[in-house]
């Protein structure tokens, strides 16, 4: 996808206010105070739990950010039918962060001092985390839940990490790729900023303990959009595997400029543990054929109750282009809203922070997408399966198929 036509796909936020309204107004969505928010259906006489997302609506990380938004929609929809949490109903808010930190505090500030939620649970980027962390956490004294893969070394109290580690992902994709598919000489690739730098740092390590050499490790702009110097260093250094941290918006021009250079066509091999079926859509198939990626869930993941999630999940968004995957932090967002309910049920709806957090350290859920999970108590962290897939294409369209998989993987954090 060229960069104009990424663009097109993200209208700015005015234009995605006044588009978006009257879908949001239709599925129940008040607009009130810059923000939206989303009533229970039914009249209850307990107060109902006030549950905030801050997301990226707009910008370049739209895609993940609408992902998100609309896997909350789902997820307390289906909480609420059931009777809520302890009879009580979640009323569920929506900010958008606009894939900026900068604008994101100021939004989120309105989560924590105007709608005075009970949580807030959001954030793609670990440059947004770590923008919005202390605005909610510490001056805001309110439990997070970030869903989103990362680079690890989260340890704030009350802030919980629902999505996978680089040792829930490494460990298994790195020494499969050395010792399975035979590559042995590492390219780098990286957006300038933390999430790529740790996640690195903890995946060279793994590289040269199995054997493997990083050829080179270097970082660009976010905005980088020619990678001439790039694809010659991976030429000339014989590199048979990029394990990519690119992110958008110079994602696709460095991933359509490395498949013009004949890589994947001469045998090497593209990684990257981001990569789900909601970012598969934004390049051309023949791009994507045979990449590698390491993710909580696939869709092609075959157990009754994952597929039963997206049949139902497709079923309120028949036509969404924003998919329940992984990589995008919509596994983590649900599974986020799931330990937060089992946190308030054990605290029998003490809503306190302080009490649903240390509820929250102990909290499992039975199933998710991809399998159950459990928090590891004084971690943060949580343990989940794990599956190591590769992109295949047929007649034009792509998906992934699981290759192998390790049940209840310990996210060695904190």
């Amino acid at each position: 996808m060229t960069e104009q036509s990424n663009r097109s796909d993200r209208p700015n936020l005015g234009r995605r206010r006044l588009m978006g309204a009257s879908a949001l107004t239709a599925a129940g969505w008040i607009a009130g105070g810059g923000g939206w928010m989303l009533a229970p259906k039914r009249a209850h006489a307990a107060d109902p739990i006030k549950m905030g997302i801050a997301t990226d609506i707009t910008g370049a990380i739209a895609p993940s950010g609408n992902a998100n938004w609309q896997v909350a929609q789902f997820t307390v929809e289906q909480i609420n039918k059931a009777g809520g949490i302890g009879g009580r109903q979640i009323e569920l808010f929506l900010e958008d962060t606009a894939s900026d930190p900068k604008v994101a505090v100021g939004n989120v500030r309105k989560l924590i001092q105007d709608r005075k939620v009970n949580v807030v649970l959001g954030g793609i980027t670990s440059a947004m985390r770590q923008a919005i962390k202390d605005p909610i956490v510490n001056r805001g004294r309110t439990l997070y839940i970030y869903p989103q893969l990362y680079e690890g070394q989260e340890c704030t109290k009350h802030l919980y990490c629902t999505g996978p580690t680089p040792a829930q992902q490494c460990d298994k994709l790195i020494p499969y790729l050395i010792k399975t598919v035979g590559k042995k000489r590492f390219a780098m690739p990286s957006a300038n900023y933390v999430w790529p730098q740790l996640l690195n740092k903890y995946a060279r390590k793994v590289i040269e303990a199995n054997g493997g050499e990083v050829v080179f490790e270097e970082y660009y702009p976010l905005d980088q959009a020619e990678y001439s110097a790039t694809i010659g260093k991976i030429r000339d250094g014989k590199v048979d595997c990029v394990f990519n941290t690119v992110i958008p918006p110079g994602l696709q021009p460095f991933f359509k400029q490395l498949y013009e250079s004949g890589f994947q066509k001469n045998g090497g091999a593209l990684s990257c543990v981001y990569y789900d079926e909601n970012l598969l859509n934004y390049h051309p198939a023949q791009e994507m054929e045979g990449l590698y990626s390491c993710l909580d869930y696939f869709q092609s993941v075959d157990d009754p109750f994952s597929k039963q999630l997206q049949a139902d999940y497709m079923k309120k968004f028949p036509d969404t282009k924003f998919l329940f995957t992984a990589g995008s932090a919509a596994t983590g967002m649900y599974r986020g809203i799931k330990f937060y309910e089992a946190a308030v049920k054990a605290t029998n709806g003490d809503l306190a922070r302080d009490a649903v957090s240390a509820a929250m350290d102990k909290a499992k859920i039975a199933e998710g997408p991809g399998g159950g999970a459990e928090m590891v108590p004084g971690k943060m962290h949580c343990k989940m399966n794990m599956y190591v897939a590769q992109c295949k294409v047929d007649a034009g369209k792509t998906r992934y198929d699981v290759i192998e998989s390790d049940k209840m993987v310990d996210p060695k954090e904190c």
